[in-house]
């Protein structure tokens, strides 16, 4: 059984954060090269799980669109709202107070080699964490991320019209991959403050049958940040088969 590293950041800037990852990722390369000719799993390697919640920023993947950041630059300074392109998948998202940003920085090779199901594993920590709140989720072909199902019979009142007609989406993930060590991850939107997802097209998608959601949101109530990592933390170690040690 592997053994990940388990760290939570706090509050942290975004390029702080990703300066610490790729430091992390890199030293896990480092170890791989030193080790060449080694089988996996035969040598140690420290795989580490990082989570952060970041003020508000804009990231944009590498195969996205610049058109779906909706402000401009001065727009953007006078909301005090950051904004990078970055090196993982995907489009643009956002990253905000009351979001658990996951950052899982693992050597494959110890786990598997199989990207799509690195991807389906992140969704699934993120389904069986939002299952313990009664929330109903689904995934959606061609969309990576976890969504909840339009719930027609709910009424609660909210700003966006025929909000819970709509597939909404509760976790976007992002990841990139050199030499089968992962960097980057997934951001879960717990008590986030969704009117920033209104500044950009979200993830690329302007499908006028999907949204974004936030676990506050779907169970109407704020949410302990603390509970939902212990949750996630328990899923994440059974997922993965692995222990989680923290830092």
């Amino acid at each position: 059984m592997q053994v990940v590293r388990f760290q939570d950041l706090g509050r942290l800037g975004y390029q702080e954060a990703w300066d610490y990852q790729t430091h992390l990722h890199q030293a896990l390369v480092a170890n791989k090269l030193q080790n060449r000719g080694l089988p996996p799993k035969s040598y140690s390697q420290e795989h580490v799980f990082l989570v952060v919640e970041h003020p508000p920023v804009f990231t944009l993947g590498k195969s996205g669109s610049v058109e779906h950041l909706l402000l401009s630059e001065p727009e953007l300074q006078a909301r005090g709202i950051q904004y990078f392109p970055i090196n993982r998948g995907g489009d643009i998202t956002y990253h905000g107070p009351g979001q658990i940003v996951g950052y899982p920085i693992l050597d494959l090779e110890c786990f598997f080699t199989d990207v799509h199901r690195y991807v389906r594993h992140i969704e699934e920590i993120i389904i069986r964490t939002l299952a313990e709140y009664g929330v109903e989720t689904i995934r959606i072909k061609g969309h990576t991320g976890v969504w909840c199902p339009p719930a027609p019979e709910r009424t609660e009142p909210v700003s966006e019209a025929g909000f819970w007609q709509k597939n909404r989406k509760i976790c976007a993930i992002g990841v990139h991959l050199s030499r089968w060590v992962t960097l980057h991850g997934f951001a879960f939107n717990i008590n986030t403050d969704l009117n920033y997802f209104n500044y950009i097209v979200p993830c690329g998608i302007a499908d006028a049958d999907k949204t974004v959601t936030s676990l506050e949101r779907e169970i109407g109530r704020p949410v302990s940040m603390a509970d939902v990592q212990q949750r996630l933390n328990k899923h994440f170690c059974a997922i993965f088969d692995c222990e989680l040690t923290e830092v």
